[in-house]
């Protein structure tokens, strides 16, 4: 068992508190302006007799399961680059959780903000989550109501990536994943393709809509006249085309036929609920699994709010394993790079984590580990708090280019699922060999405070600085010390703005930024989440399910 040297009352440890604690409230404010945004609509849902959004995930949802929402901050400072007026979300909620007992994917359009426009990072968010939904085998339910493309804001780029959202329905179906629509509301155009390309479709009377053209883009392309109801509406779906399997005569009853449907995807009925925890901010509460011997608290105040400050990774990792016992792989060698055997709600794991640059022998040792974790199947957890690969005369000559590439072989063709966490600094190729987003890591979170960034930005407007200077010093120049001074605070800000978790978040560059105290309850839910998927038979098929 690992024995925490770590004081929590200590002032630095204070100090680290509180920064973190302010950037939580900053995240939790963000989510809630989004929420907000839609619920201002509530008048206009109320007089049409409709849920808003939320509601009707939370109505979906079984109550008191856990449930891990996604990329909740997509988008952000994307529509806008003021902070203060920016809403993240993408014009999408997402999250994993459990329809009458059955673990899956749930989205949801926002129509409560621009009446559920697609919006260009929506599309990078809902791409993500059916990629997610696709690699863990989770049924995969949408909740639709979009007005679709916001044709004043049209990008081209945006319509043909647009054809990846059907495409990947498509590829879940033929795949055995079950893809179920409640078709809430509108879906015009491409959005009609949807419940389409859906195995079950649930529609509203009088609410749902679905047609490649409505009134107006028919009157203006053909000059035929027809109401909503005789082009798209659920009566006419469900009773003539056959695009509807079910009509609901309202969002409730709609939501209800979706659980009932959900329930029926179980193999057999569970008298045990299906998690013994009961959301992931209050933990795993297995029982026969150790509780982590040090409080979860204090994973609060153990990360500096910039990566100058020397972290032990050992103590996050006491503080998300089970019973703090930490097996710890080659403990002499390459030092700074920790390769550490452990479990996690009881799932065997590998944990890969940094306590400075990767340097030769912690490159070697963690190519070594990430073969063993792969020989024995089990999954790998990376922490990432890296400034990246050692440099200088000695690294190089020691061979960190080779060696390092052969860090990055491993994690690129590892065959277990990767699990990554970025709790500080990711810089560089730090972030390639600790399993970035560029190598599909199954899952992949941010704590508030990590840096993503190729160098920090200090270190690229020191290099700019010194080239800049040798340039001039080749022509004869004097360089002015304000000018340079005010290119390096600028190239500072740059770096600085584009590494901060909040934008890569909004960039959908991670799954989305959680609490620090939830990453054991948020990676216990994964790791379930992957186990299951293993365990797991599907029914594939050479094409997805065809509508009559």
């Amino acid at each position: 068992m690992f024995e925490s040297s770590f004081n929590p009352q200590s002032p630095q440890a204070l100090q680290r508190r509180e920064a973190m604690l302010a950037r939580i409230a900053q995240l939790r404010a963000l989510e809630d302006r989004a929420a907000q945004a839609s619920a201002r609509s509530k008048p206009v849902f109320d007089k049409r007799g409709q849920l808003l959004p939320r509601e009707r995930v939370a109505l979906l949802l079984d109550p008191g399961a856990p449930y891990v929402p996604l990329c909740s901050l997509a988008g952000f400072l994307q529509d806008t680059k003021d902070p203060e007026k920016s809403v993240p979300g993408g014009g999408i909620v997402a999250g994993m959780g459990f329809i009458a007992g059955v673990r899956c994917m749930v989205v949801a359009s926002d129509s409560g903000i621009e009446a559920g426009a697609i919006q260009p990072r929506g599309l990078e968010k809902i791409l993500r989550v059916q990629e997610i939904a696709l690699q863990n085998k989770l049924p995969f339910v949408h909740l639709v109501e979009s007005a679709g493309a916001n044709l004043t804001r049209y990008q081209v780029e945006g319509f043909v990536h647009g054809g990846s959202l059907f495409r990947n329905l498509a590829r879940l179906s033929a795949a055995g994943i079950p893809v179920i629509t409640v078709q809430h509301g509108s879906g015009t155009a491409g959005g009609a393709y949807m419940p389409g390309l859906s195995d079950v479709v649930i529609m509203v009377r009088g609410r749902s809509r679905a047609f490649l053209a409505g009134p107006p883009l028919l009157m203006a392309a053909t000059g035929e006249v027809a109401t909503e109801e005789e082009l798209g509406g659920a009566e006419m779906h469900t009773g003539v085309s056959g695009l509807g399997e079910y009509l609901a005569e309202d969002d409730r009853q709609a939501l209800g036929i979706a659980r009932r449907i959900m329930a029926q995807l179980r193999p057999t009925v569970r008298a045990e609920p299906v998690e013994a925890f009961e959301s992931p901010s209050t933990g795993s509460g297995r029982t026969g699994i150790a509780k982590p011997a040090s409080d979860a608290d204090d994973l609060l105040a153990l990360m500096p709010p910039h990566h100058r400050e020397p972290v032990d990774m050992r103590e996050v990792m006491a503080r998300i394993v089970d019973g703090a016992e930490l097996l710890e792989f080659k403990a002499l060698y390459g030092a700074a790079t920790l390769c550490v055997q452990a479990r996690i709600g009881g799932h065997a794991v590998g944990i890969v984590s940094n306590n400075g640059p990767i340097d030769v022998a912690g490159a070697n040792k963690a190519t070594h580990f990430i073969q063993w974790m792969c020989q024995l199947g089990h999954p790998l957890i990376y922490l990432q708090n890296t400034t990246g690969y050692m440099v200088g005369k000695e690294s190089e000559q020691g061979g960190m280019i080779k060696h390092g590439s052969k860090m990055i072989q491993a994690v690129t063709n590892a065959t277990v699922p990767q699990i990554t966490i970025q709790c500080g600094a990711s810089f560089g190729a730090g972030n390639y060999g600790m399993c970035g987003r560029g190598y599909e890591p199954r899952f992949l979170f941010s704590w508030p405070q990590a840096k993503t960034a190729v160098m920090g930005g200090e270190q690229a407007a020191r290099t700019m600085q010194i080239v800049a200077e040798a340039g001039m010093a080749r022509k004869g120049i004097t360089p002015d010390p304000v000018q340079m001074q005010a290119q390096f605070d600028h190239i500072v800000n740059v770096f600085e703005t584009q590494a901060d978790a909040f934008h890569t978040s909004g960039l959908v560059l991670d799954d989305g930024v959680i609490d620090p105290r939830d990453t054991r309850a948020v990676l216990t839910f994964c790791l379930d989440t992957v186990a299951e998927a293993n365990e797991k038979t599907l029914r594939p098929m050479q094409f997805g399910v065809a509508r009559m």
